[in-house]
């Protein structure tokens, strides 16, 4: 299983259940062609290829244009994906799990690289306002078309 790094300067987690059926959640996150349709961060999501283990896709966020490959797929349950920006490394997990009649999403990202080393806490308060502004947008788009 491939996860994040957990000794990277910046390491954010975050959980949100969802009122949607768990294919409803599955098939708007890793339909990565469409994320800015529901994501207001991203600008343009491209993927190369079948959403599959080393596939790539290109994403445009927060002004940063993003090459990330997908390392793990468990249709239906994880997708881990990471990626090298401006020095920043970047792994991120997602976790889905049906409870009842809700799904509960758990995300885990981590940076390293030089630019994190010289900002840890500043970037850390970005990507956690950033993850958290994306499971806002997924279960706001889940629930609505669940």
């Amino acid at each position: 299983m491939h996860t994040i790094d957990t000794t990277a300067p910046v390491v954010v987690r975050l959980t949100r259940a969802i009122d949607a059926p768990l294919a409803t959640v599955w098939a708007l996150h890793t339909d990565i062609d469409n994320w800015p349709v529901w994501n207001v961060d991203i600008d343009q999501a491209a993927l190369g290829g079948p959403t599959e283990v080393g596939s790539s896709f290109s994403w445009r966020t927060h002004g940063l244009s993003i090459t990330s490959t997908i390392s793990e797929l468990v249709p239906g349950r994880r997708i881990v994906w990471g990626g090298t920006v401006e020095g920043i490394v970047g792994i991120h997990s997602w976790t889905f799990e049906q409870s009842g009649d809700q799904v509960v999403v758990h995300t885990e990202e981590s940076w390293s690289g030089e630019p994190v080393d010289a900002a840890a806490d500043e970037l850390a308060t970005a990507l956690r306002t950033s993850l958290e502004s994306w499971l806002d947008s997924l279960k706001a788009r889940a629930e609505q078309s669940g």
